[in-house]
């Protein structure tokens, strides 16, 4: 194979990559700009793309990346931290081909533990296994296909679980809240920490949540359900070009049965096809996690695999592997809410 190039940019600083995203098909929300500066805003990552293009031309393929420095776990880059998945911006296997083989050299001269790709297509598997990759993490990705009208698609979903709880949600008279203001973020997260507490794990810090609504503009609406004034449910969604994305749920264990999360996501997805989005991705689902699988099979019948690979000369830390993750479960079941999103606020920026 004739060696390639590779060129580093940064994507806040060239338009150039504004410029692909906006054009290539395989672009996703987790490639754009508002994205990426709010996770440098946030943990610091410094967010970088290697490219076969020349310096002054337009640029026609890119893998992006977002460098991770910690003294705790490590020096890697990493495509990308807190998305569900990020595909390489090329078209065709060779290229990809091309960009990896010309990219490992780069790992060993920057003394980078490891890279990771987070692919949709699995085109790329045989890619990554040939050139020395291996699985890293294995999950589900729910993706509903929106172009059938709004009655099908309501009939398209499953009775019982989806259904009949929006229709539920509708008679208790709830009432929704849709937008970024400071009190519908500031009850979302108090949701979103009650509901990693029940998950045993530590929220993402505020700030986060804060920069994602800064950047993303109205591309992102947090959904609060609220009874009688009080807030029992929340979804924050994101849009980019023809596609809607749920990001984020969480919920009042005290109102499980009352069908509000399935009638907030339905009004999401109303609202994602009034702007002209022909799909929505449910996002990721670890293979463990079965009370979300079954949740997102009641709304997308046919899922597919979705493998994150990672390359490295020699053997890295992964802190959220194994036991240390069900140590570390155990601790942060222990752990009151403010000293649970302390540890947030600490440990994010080491672990994306």
């Amino acid at each position: 194979m004739t060696a390639v190039s590779i060129h580093a940019i940064n994507p806040l600083a060239d338009s150039r990559w504004d410029d692909l995203i906006a054009r290539h098909p395989k672009a996703s929300v987790f490639h754009q700009r508002a994205w990426l500066e709010a996770s440098s805003r946030t943990y610091g990552y410094e967010p970088v793309v290697f490219t076969s293009s020349a310096p002054g031309t337009q640029i026609k393929d890119g893998l992006l990346f977002c460098h991770v420095k910690s003294w705790l776990t490590g020096n890697r880059i990493v495509s990308l931290p807190f998305s569900d998945h990020c595909e390489p911006i090329c078209d065709s296997t060779s290229e990809l081909n091309s960009l990896i083989s010309g990219l490992q050299p780069v790992l060993h001269q920057q003394h980078w533990q490891y890279f990771e790709l987070r692919p949709v297509s699995e085109d790329f598997s045989e890619v990554c296994s040939l050139r020395g990759f291996q699985p890293t993490g294995r999950y589900f990705l729910h993706i509903m296909d929106l172009e059938p009208d709004l009655d099908a698609l309501f009939r398209s979903l499953d009775k019982d679980s989806v259904r009949r709880r929006v229709n539920r949600a509708e008679r208790d008279g709830l009432i929704e809240q849709c937008g970024t203001s400071e009190k519908l973020l500031k009850d979302f997260y108090g949701l979103f920490v009650i509901t990693r507490s029940r998950h045993r794990l530590p929220p993402p810090p505020y700030a986060w949540f804060l920069n994602l609504t800064h950047s993303h503009g109205n591309a992102l609406e947090i959904r609060l359900a609220y009874k009688n004034d009080r807030a029992i449910a929340a979804i924050l969604t994101l849009h980019f070009e023809r596609t809607g994305y749920f990001k984020y749920g969480c919920s009042d264990p005290q109102f499980k049965k009352s069908g509000v999360t399935p009638w907030l996501l339905w009004n999401a997805i109303v609202a994602a096809k009034s702007r002209g989005a022909i799909r929505f991705d449910l996002g990721r689902t670890e293979e463990e996690n079965k009370g979300l699988l079954a949740f997102k099979n009641h709304w997308v019948r046919q899922n597919k695999q979705l493998t994150y690979w990672r390359y490295s000369p020699t053997p890295s830390l992964d802190v959220a592997s194994g036991w240390k993750l069900k140590v570390a479960k155990s601790i942060f079941s222990l752990m009151p809410h403010r000293v649970l999103v302390a540890s947030g606020k600490f440990a994010y920026r080491h672990i994306g």
